[in-house]
């Protein structure tokens, strides 16, 4: 045996005869785990390396803004008279009704467009005398913007007919298609957050990849020319509606 190549040994020492397996045959167990650790660390290591880049974002706003005009127009008209007595009190304020449609009417708003809203009647005593307070509130409500615009300018021709307004009597506009607006406005608050991100994501030599999360925030809808009405201010129909948005874009 002696004579043959063979890379078996042949052990007798103290025992019977057995063959050693080859050198090669003993190493391959070895191999097989190290290639399974060199596999498994580099899944891990590329898993970790996905993760930190899917994590890469950025946090930006969006504005978007528009102007609009109000469609709805309301005034709500208070005066009231005093007297001695209860039925001297509201023939007073009946008078002043009856100025305040004929006003309105003349103008060409229809006699449905003014409603009475509330009267209130107050006793009150001063040194042992009785009087009565007796308070009316009308209002117009119209979606004739123009129309209305031209009965606040000739407001004072109610005083000019007796009618004593109070304070608070004041006419109030109000946009109310938002609804229709909305998603143009969100689109448009999306698209300029996204540049705001574009250019970020430029400056750090990354680029912008899909949104993480968006928060859209409260529509505000206020005067375009900064009077939102209130006493000796008057209320306007032009209008700015502005949506601010928050949303964080992956960066890649």
């Amino acid at each position: 045996m002696q004579g043959e190549d063979s890379d078996d040994r042949i052990e007798t020492q103290g025992s019977p005869a057995r063959i050693l397996p080859q050198g090669g045959m003993a190493l391959l167990p070895v191999a097989i785990l190290a290639a399974g650790l060199v596999a498994g660390g580099w899944f891990i290591g590329d898993g970790f390396r996905r993760a930190k880049v899917a994590d890469r974002s950025v946090t930006v706003r969006g504005l978007a803004e528009r102007e609009v005009t109000a469609d709805l127009a309301t005034w709500t008209l208070a005066y009231s008279a005093t007297a001695p007595d209860l039925a001297s009190a509201q023939a007073s304020v009946d008078r002043d009704s009856q100025s305040i449609r004929a006003f309105f009417g003349e103008l060409g708003f229809p006699a449905e467009a003014l409603q009475p809203t509330g009267v209130n009647v107050q006793t009150m005593t001063s040194d042992g005398v009785v009087s009565f307070s007796v308070r009316q509130r009308m209002t117009l409500r119209t979606t004739d913007i123009a129309r209305a615009q031209r009965a606040v300018k000739r407001q004072f021709d109610l005083v000019r007919r007796g009618v004593m307004l109070e304070e608070g009597s004041g006419m109030a506009y109000t946009f109310t298609r938002l609804n229709a607006i909305k998603p143009e406005m969100v689109a448009a608050a999306t698209k300029d957050a996204r540049a705001a991100a574009e250019q970020f994501a430029r400056d750090s030599g990354a680029s912008v990849d899909g949104i993480k999360t968006a928060s859209q925030g409260y529509f505000e809808i206020t005067a375009r020319d900064g009077d939102g009405g209130g006493w000796g201010v008057s209320d306007t129909p032009y209008k700015k509606v502005r949506v601010v948005t928050t949303i964080d874009f992956y960066l890649r």
